[in-house]
């Protein structure tokens, strides 16, 4: 019998010990991470008492791939509307804590005089705060539903897309590209592939997926889902990113679709099988030996990261306008470092760029912090009563008013920044199109067309068709680019406003065209040897033509609607289902007061009761005002409503009104039968004696439903059928009868 290959020995063994050390894990209500981790250093090389894997090569390639699925996964949970939606109080938390953690991470390394690229590294990995961990550590504490875990959810969100930017950058930073020019390149090569392939992934997609949706069932979708995630990642590496950057970018395109939620459900299970790999290969890289002779510096490391997060992060959240005990609690919540640590860690060691003993290191000082997150959690509110007590009373009250002057100053909208900002939007962004586009047909069509029409006199000729076949492409992209939001209300309101606002509204529209003509230009330089004022000319010709052509502009208008009804079309579906957060409820966020969603148990004793029967808001102070079930959405139920299981309450309260409620949820439940092995059924015959009791009696009146909790399920008379036993028929000597029930039951029906 042929041997099994190394390969399918390691992967069972490493699925066997994750399996054991996992359920120890989950038994002690600990992250499964963790438990990931020590199962890797329980089978690594570096265990002699133990069983190792033989391959690692093997391991690491399984590794490589769970970060991929890993990043497809948290794209499919990400939204690029969302960020744009939080304004920019997130924004300058996140900045401000990347910047200022990164800088004391680089300062410990150079502390400990480690190598210049460990320090950068080690900057990058102490910045990134855990999402899972966190997470985990508020649905253990009952604080999921609170105000403060949404802001520092915000965050984590913003910190995880910065962590794919930082990855990029550190590749480039190990390359060598180290100049401010090199540097810039590479910023604005991702920002350009990023809205390129948003915008194009974003218009492409949905479409594909909806003109096949009749022919995709989930085994389909998952295939085709992979398919377009290692397809981008494929692309990605062509460009010179990594894998893991276009993965992420591909989860982002899908998590704007209808299909996203069946997507990510579908793709979770593979997920979590090459994630829990990942996790394992990183236990697998931590030498005791390392851990041993680095203590100090792993000692010194969790005190930096315990106490900058909760400084650095209680600063940059109150600098973001969070009152000083909002700011406390979401700084203390974030002082930990997880997966996305681990992710830069191995790439820099894929890089061959850090030092063997960091992975290790950061290790051991992510396992320790994580261990300690929900007691810094808790930990938050006596530290701010300590100052409460100890600092001046109007130093207190100034900053935790801080919020509401900042949510009051930030009312009024100025019609010169919107309108800037979006036709800067708008320009940015249809220049990225026109130029992808313009590459694409000089790169493929035009030595396709050069072969068509071979020969020195034909060059012109093909030249020629590819440059019109190029205008004609980027066309509704230039018109969108000079005409758009020359018609909006903030264009009107500043137009009619003042006589002063016309000069400068028309000189927005001839820096727009100018930018459209430079296009043109292009195209004409690059495809034939004409004076540059020829061409010019013919710039301002053809745009003039792409503005007045009634062509262009319907095509225009039909292309950007398709792409906003494919940006919004998960917001479509999730209104028609009932699953949109209302509308005021971002008015209630600069109360005391906000909206949360509670699920009904399975097992929960509220169910069959009304909301009347519950009397929710005079127990716990809350208010339902929606009821979603199975996707659909009852506003403002009224007492009579019952409650199902599985039902989503849409409650309003504050944070101690919502903890009590989700205390009361959690705990009043029917829980587990105790006699569970003993309900079972079991089926029997009974044969009806002479001197039986139930001889002569009806079925209603022999009492083996009432009285002995056991049902008649038929007449056995010699067909291959039973023959059903009527309600009023009475039993005589020799029936045989068939009855069903608890096997305790069977037996005091027997023994009568």
């Amino acid at each position: 019998m042929a041997e099994l290959p190394a390969m399918i020995q390691d992967l069972a063994l490493i699925l066997m010990v994750a399996g054991i050390v996992t359920l120890i894990f989950k038994k002690l209500k600990q992250p499964l991470v963790l438990g990931y981790i020590v199962a890797g250093f329980v089978v690594s090389p570096s265990m002699p008492y133990t069983a190792s894997v033989v391959d690692m090569e093997n391991v690491h390639l399984w590794a490589d791939i769970g970060v991929m699925f890993l990043l497809f996964s948290l794209g499919l949970d990400f939204s690029f509307k969302k960020i744009l939606k939080m304004g920019a109080s997130p924004i300058i938390s996140t900045c401000t804590i990347i910047f200022c953690m990164s800088m004391l991470g680089f300062s410990v390394g150079r502390l400990f005089g480690w190598e210049q690229m460990d320090c950068i590294f080690l900057g990058g990995m102490l910045a990134m705060s855990s999402t899972t961990i966190i997470y985990k550590a508020f649905d253990d504490l009952g604080l999921r539903q609170q105000q403060f875990a949404g802001l520092v959810m915000s965050v984590l969100i913003l910190e995880d897309i910065l962590a794919i930017v930082m990855m990029v950058m550190l590749s480039a930073i190990a390359q060598g590209n180290l100049e401010g020019g090199q540097m810039l390149q590479s910023i604005l090569s991702i920002v350009f592939f990023l809205i390129l392939w948003l915008v194009v992934g974003i218009f492409a997609v949905p479409l594909f997926l909806r003109s096949v949706r009749t022919l995709i069932n989930g085994e389909v979708m998952l295939v085709v889902s992979l398919g377009l995630c290692c397809a981008m990642a494929v692309f990605s590496t062509k460009v010179g990113f990594s894998s893991a950057f276009g993965a992420f970018i591909m989860g982002s395109i899908l998590a704007e679709t209808v299909e996203a939620e069946r997507i990510e459900k579908l793709v979770e299970p593979v997920k979590n099988l090459f994630g829990a790999i990942f996790f394992v290969s990183v236990g697998m890289l931590v030498d005791p030996k390392i851990l041993v002779d680095y203590a100090l510096p792993i000692l010194l490391l969790v005190m930096t990261i315990l106490v900058g997060q909760s400084v650095f992060g209680t600063f940059s959240f109150m600098l973001a306008g969070e009152s000083l005990k909002s700011a406390m609690r979401c700084g203390f919540s974030m002082a930990q470092i997880g997966e996305f640590s681990f992710i830069i860690a191995s790439l820099g060691l894929s890089l061959g760029v850090i030092s063997d003993f960091l992975y290790p290191v950061v290790v051991a000082v992510s396992v320790i912090t994580t261990f300690l997150t929900p007691y810094m959690i808790r930990l938050s509110t006596p530290v701010y009563n300590h100052l409460e007590h100890h600092l001046p009373n109007k130093l207190i009250n100034s900053l935790n008013s801080l919020s509401m002057n900042t949510h009051q100053h930030t009312q009024g909208q100025n019609y010169w920044k919107k309108l800037l900002t979006q036709m800067t939007v708008n320009t940015v962004v249809y220049s990225i199109l026109s130029s992808a586009a313009i590459a694409v047909m000089f790169t493929f069509v035009l030595p396709f067309m050069r072969g068509v029409l071979p020969g020195w006199e034909l060059h012109w000729y093909a030249n020629g068709v590819t440059g019109v076949l190029t205008v004609l492409l980027i066309a509704p992209f230039l018109r969108a680019m000079v005409m758009k939001k020359n018609r909006s209300p903030e264009f009107r309101a500043l137009w009619a406003e003042s006589n002063r606002n016309r000069l400068p509204l028309i000189f927005t529209i001839i820096v727009r065209a100018i930018i459209a003509i430079g296009f043109i230009f292009y195209i004409c330089n690059y495809l034939s040897r004409i004076a540059n004022a020829l061409m010019i000319t013919i710039g301002v010709l053809v745009v003039l033509l792409i503005v007045f052509s009634r062509w262009v502009k319907h095509r225009s208008i039909t292309l950007e609607r398709l792409f906003v009804q494919n940006l919004r079309s998960r917001d479509i579906a999730a209104e028609v289902h009932g699953k949109k957060r209302p509308l005021y409820a971002d008015r209630l966020l600069d109360r005391d007061i906000h909206i949360a969603n509670f699920e009904v148990p399975v097992d929960s004793m509220w169910m069959g009761q009304t909301l009347k029967q519950l009397n929710l808001g005079k127990k716990y102070g809350v208010h339902v005002s929606s009821i979603i079930r199975s996707g659909w959405r009852v506003n403002i139920p009224d007492g009579d409503y019952i409650i199902f299981p599985g039902d989503v309450l849409q409650a309003i309260g504050s944070d101690e009104q919502f903890s009590a409620f989700r205390d009361a949820l959690e705990t009043e439940r029917l829980g587990v039968d105790p006699n569970e092995e003993q309900r079972i059924m079991k089926l029997r015959q009974l044969v009806i004696a002479s001197d039986s009791p139930f001889v002569g009696k009806t079925l209603i009146d022999s009492g083996i439903r009432d009285l002995y909790s056991c049902m008649v399920i038929g007449l056995e008379e010699g067909k291959q059928n039973l023959s059903p036993f009527p309600p009023n028929r009475k039993f005589k000597d020799g029936d045989i009868v068939w009855v069903v029930g608890e096997e305790e039951a069977l037996d005091a029906l027997f023994q009568v």
